[in-house]
């Protein structure tokens, strides 16, 4: 999107082949963004057409499955002085987007709606500068407010309630943005231009979390992730299984897309009982269902302050309990979280990932400390983000 947005022509390698990925491409040319994927390297070229250059639509810009693309596409479309209808499939129009829309209304924007929900028409136009507390911390309502702030008049500031993930930030500073971050927040000066950049984007934490949990639940087990962002602001999940029991290390060995990256090895040491609470949870709200999986195959973990998570690709609180109350460990499904301990022994089982990718790679993980086969509905849905996670999984197994 930053490249969309920016002057020449931006090279982004490394990037992810999930559908949410796909789903941001294919919005960004409906809007006159020219890209390219390389056959060689799969680099994607994007070339940029500068702050407020995007064009008008010709039908509906569909996000799919992906509320990142959506709430951040409607930061960006919120200052274009088009109108835009923005919709999604049919998880992703369950999602809330008041909490983006709002924001915008008070730049200046005016945002159709569906009962808070998309499909949304946007007619952008001229901004001002806001300065805004979401009520829920979240990295992607900060992005979407940011991203307007890029077109607006004045300095636009997000006041974070509990610090977010800082990629957005970090990516601003990357392509030229007058950008400022404190304690406090983060703020970005409108109408300067931003500059394409050529870009690597590190293996992805979330993705590696699933690998690490396994790890740290399956006794005699241990895996070495090579490559990954060791963003400080993502590894939340880290100091979970340290809490947990296991055996963890990280080391950094490069930079990449303004990124720490580098290695993590997990493993299983011992398995004990874990509080996570409403604190901890921003920094870690996407491995939270395999967290509660791990505690499945051993030691116990307990989650509150994580309402969020019923409003996700499914209610993943009750997703998860219901499945893994069908393998047979010992669950409590509460407003805000649950409780998750092993019971007396997993057997395998026939669980409904929701379609839901990240309980989908969840119920995988229990899966493998289960007696007996198991079979998970909706499984495809790990195309959204990591279409290979079974193969990679099979050839950790073997």
């Amino acid at each position: 999107m930053l490249g969309a947005l920016a002057c020449g022509v931006t090279r982004v390698r490394g990037l992810a082949p999930g559908a949410d990925v796909a789903a941001t491409r294919a919005c960004l040319e409906a809007l006159g963004v020219s890209t390219a994927a390389g056959n060689a390297d799969g680099t994607l070229t994007v070339h940029g057409r500068g702050l407020g250059g995007l064009q008008a639509p010709a039908g509906q810009l569909d996000a799919v499955n992906s509320g990142t693309t959506a709430r951040l596409l409607m930061g960006i479309l919120a200052a274009h002085p088009f109108r835009a209808m923005l919709t999604g499939d049919q998880s992703l129009r369950r999602r809330p987007m008041r909490r983006v829309t709002e924001p915008l209304a008070a730049m200046g924007c005016r945002i159709e709606t569906t009962d808070g929900c998309l499909p949304a028409t946007i007619h952008g136009g001229p901004l001002h500068s806001v300065t805004w507390a979401p009520s829920v911390p979240s990295a992607q309502v900060k992005t979407a407010i940011l991203f307007a702030g890029l077109h607006a008049e004045g300095r636009t500031t997000v006041v974070e309630p509990a610090h977010t993930r800082d990629h957005t930030e970090r990516a601003l500073r990357l392509f030229g943005a007058d950008v400022h971050a404190d304690a406090s927040g983060v703020s970005v000066g409108g109408g300067t231009p931003l500059q394409a950049v050529d870009i690597t984007v590190p293996g992805d934490p979330s993705s590696a979390a699933f690998f690490a949990a396994a790890a740290a639940a399956l006794p005699g087990s241990r895996v070495v992730i090579e490559g990954v962002g060791l963003n400080p602001t993502r590894l939340g999940f880290l100091d979970v299984l340290r809490r947990y029991g296991a055996d963890v290390t990280t080391a950094v060995v490069d930079e990449c897309a303004a990124e720490p990256v580098g290695s993590i090895c997990v493993a299983c040491a011992q398995r004990r009982a874990v509080v996570i609470d409403a604190r901890d949870v921003p920094g870690l709200i996407d491995e939270l269902p395999v967290l509660g999986a791990m505690a499945a195959l051993g030691g116990a973990v307990t989650v509150r302050g994580a309402a969020e998570l019923r409003v996700k690709e499914s209610d993943r609180i009750h997703a998860l309990v219901t499945g893994l109350a069908a393998f047979g460990a010992a669950v409590e499904e509460y407003p805000d979280g649950f409780s998750v301990s092993a019971g007396d022994g997993l057997t395998g089982a026939d669980v409904d990932a929701a379609g839901d990718h990240r309980l989908a790679m969840a119920f995988a993980v229990v899966a493998l400390g289960a007696y007996g086969p198991s079979t998970i509905r909706g499984a495809d849905a790990v195309a959204i983000s990591y279409p290979g996670f079974f193969d990679v999984l099979e050839g950790l197994c073997r």
